[in-house]
């Protein structure tokens, strides 16, 4: 045992000593003789010449340059190649990579999508979300898995700034599989009014259901060749335009999917589901609706109309309409820019009541399960959030050209605005997009005011897969069409008689198995504490 002790001893005395001679040969005993230090790699600006750039600076290894390919869904920006050839100018510069873009067309984009994933194509990232296929893919395999090391590791910026319950709000059985959009959206609609109209019969403020009754009877008393109130029910669209609004804001209630009519109570931590037809609050509203109807506040052809009810409003052809902020908000900027003589005003009809955020997987951007370039990927969106210079180019295009900076949050359009616009980057939506500064301020402030009320329910992120009950949901989204409708816009004389063949229509189509399925996933879901 000695024996051993002292040539262990031995050893570690020549290992210290030979340490010692090789960092007096290698360090500062000369400031002329010392090597030239290596740049660090940020992930900004980062040496792509040597063979170990990234493994001698201790972050990913970038040496080799790599081509992603990325799949978005809208048409090709007519400038796509000048917008993101100046991209990937940059991108060769911060990560040592280019991207190469294939858009689905919005005409086809829900056919084409899938297949890209079946038929195993070669692409590394994908715009998906709530609404584009992200939970169906994320089951299937399509997408990778994402941890934290990965972000923590490639996505230093994203990890940093995004909320952690969007993170959460973005798993799907307890994975995550998407880098969620950091901008959230409050999803409650306003109503747009001709404000004119309301000063001119002096009016009350509108911010209520009565007061907002008492406008529209008004107008379609008052002003021939006006329609009080303009939708567009068509194109398969199940509910009234302002069911939102009067029926799960007002009640604070959450339609679960609007392929159908079952909701819960926001705050009802056990999620217990009701048909919302077969309510004393449907069954009131129902009368409000038929006085609004009966008093002339619509056309009696609104079910069938496909006009564009802003593009009505704007004419003088109607008087107010319903819709999420940010779309009614463009529609005042717009009117003021194009119709002066018109004044347009934004109301919200329940201002007191909770209001809900749009979940994170709104917009987002997922990695390929085949991607081999993962790293790379992550940079990049990392970089598309997150980068000034690059968030900027890839969400409006080229300064002075397809938009004009003002200041430093927001932007007017350019000459070319044109040109680059209509596809979804709106993926890597952040806390740096840009507000357009025609933008009212009103809506700014409700916004403001809406998102000091935003409410966090148990059930927010939760998603109903429907595999077992498909037949039974179209049948149902079927009778919703030819007898909610209908009996909604006053239509049908008699409400009870009404409402009583619409849930037995209901029932015949299989509401209860839904209900029973739907139920059965969301005990299990708050069971799961996910």
């Amino acid at each position: 045992m000695k024996q051993k002790n002292r040539t262990f001893t031995f050893l570690l005395a020549m290992v210290m000593a030979l340490s010692a001679l090789l960092s007096a040969c290698g360090g500062n005993g000369g400031a002329g003789n010392a090597p030239k230090a290596e740049p660090a790699n940020t992930g900004n600006n980062v040496a792509v010449n040597s063979a170990d750039a990234g493994e001698s600076s201790g972050g990913p290894d970038i040496s080799q340059e790599v081509k992603l390919k990325m799949l978005m869904v809208g048409g090709k920006p007519a400038d796509y190649d000048e917008v993101f050839g100046e991209l990937n100018k940059l991108l060769k510069e911060k990560i040592n990579a280019t991207v190469e873009t294939e858009f689905l067309d919005w005409a086809d984009w829900t056919q084409k999508y899938p297949l890209k994933f079946a038929a195993g194509e070669d692409f590394d990232i994908a715009y998906t979300a709530n609404w584009a296929f992200y939970t169906d893919q994320s089951r299937k395999g399509g997408f990778l898995e994402l941890t934290e090391d990965m972000l923590q590791t490639y996505m230093p910026k994203t990890w940093e700034a995004m909320p952690e319950v969007s993170w959460e709000q973005a798993k799907v059985d307890g994975k995550l599989y998407m880098v969620p959009n950091n901008n959230a959206e409050v999803t409650d609609k306003a109503v747009l009014i001709r404000e004119d109209l309301r000063k001119k019969y002096n009016l009350e403020p509108i911010n209520s259901p009565e007061t907002y009754a008492a406008y529209v009877k008004t107008v379609a008393a008052n002003e021939k060749g006006i329609s009080a109130f303009g939708a567009k029910p068509a194109d398969g669209w199940k509910w009234h335009e302002l069911d939102q609004i009067l029926l799960e804001q007002q009640n604070e209630w959450n339609l679960v999917d609007y392929s159908m009519p079952l909701a819960y109570k926001l705050d009802d931590e056990k999620g217990q589901l009701f048909n919302v037809y077969d309510t004393p609050e449907f069954k009131q509203l129902l009368v409000y609706y038929k006085d609004l109807a009966d008093n002339k506040g619509w056309s009696k052809n609104i079910v069938s109309n496909k006009n564009d009810v802003w593009q009505d409003i704007k004419a003088g052809k109607t008087g107010s309409y319903a819709q999420n902020l940010g779309t009614v908000a463009m529609n005042m900027a717009e009117m003021r820019r194009d119709k002066p003589e018109y004044e347009a005003a934004i109301v919200d009809l329940t201002p007191d009541q909770k209001k809900i955020a749009a979940i994170s997987t709104q917009n987002g951007m997922a990695i390929h399960a085949t991607s081999k370039n993962v790293e790379r990927s992550l940079m990049l969106i990392d970089l598309l959030q997150n980068d000034k210079e690059i968030h900027d180019l890839t969400m409006y295009g080229i300064a002075g050209k397809h938009y004009e900076p003002v200041g430093d949050d927001k932007y007017t359009a350019g000459p070319n605005a044109a040109n680059y616009t209509g596809f979804s980057n709106w993926g890597w939506n952040s806390q740096l997009n840009r507000t357009d500064a025609s933008y009212p301020v009103e809506a700014d402030e409700m916004l403001k005011q809406w998102q000091s009320k935003v409410y966090h329910f148990p059930l927010e992120t939760f998603v109903f897969d429907d595999s077992k009950v498909k037949n039974e949901v179209a049948n149902v989204g079927n009778v919703m069409l030819r007898y909610a409708i209908p009996l909604e816009y006053g239509l049908i004389p008699d409400l009870d008689k009404g409402q009583a063949e619409l849930i037995e229509q209901l029932k015949s189509a299989g509401i209860d198995k839904i209900q029973q399925e739907l139920q059965g996933q969301i005990d299990a879901f708050l069971a799961a504490g996910q």
